[in-house]
């Protein structure tokens, strides 16, 4: 959730220490479960998790990448993660989200493609199944 390593041999009571996620708190979604940091997933039960989509990165009107891992997961296919005002931001926008969704989903393959419409370059991720 934080993007930070979790060790499984830290104590379970330690805040760093290692807990079983499954990426959302509602108990009726069937998701995959992995590692978190036991600090971070107690908070993620009082407040909506988010994942922030770092300040180096100039998108407009990102999407909730909780939102639109689930919806991949489910469904396949492709969809529409950001707006850039260049090529080269849409490209770094894509490298980072490649990367950020093999963490994320490891289980689920991911391609990032950049096209240009409007005026601006738009962030399409993809699983290749539909």
């Amino acid at each position: 959730m934080c993007d930070e390593p979790v060790d499984p041999d830290m104590s379970v009571n330690d805040p760093r220490g290692p807990s079983v996620d499954s990426r959302t708190a509602d108990r009726k979604a069937r998701l995959p479960e992995r590692l978190a940091h036991r600090g971070c997933n107690t908070r993620k039960g009082a407040v909506k998790v988010v994942i922030a989509w770092p300040d180096r990165l100039h998108v407009a009107e990102p999407a909730p990448l909780i939102t639109v891992a689930g919806r991949l997961e489910r469904k396949g296919g492709r969809e529409m993660v950001a707006r850039c005002p260049t090529e080269q931001d849409a490209h770094e926008a894509a490298d980072w989200l490649v990367d950020r969704f093999s963490r994320l989903v490891p289980d689920l393959p991911v391609t990032a493609n950049v096209e240009a419409g409007g005026g601006q370059y738009l962030v399409i991720l993809s699983t290749g199944r539909r």
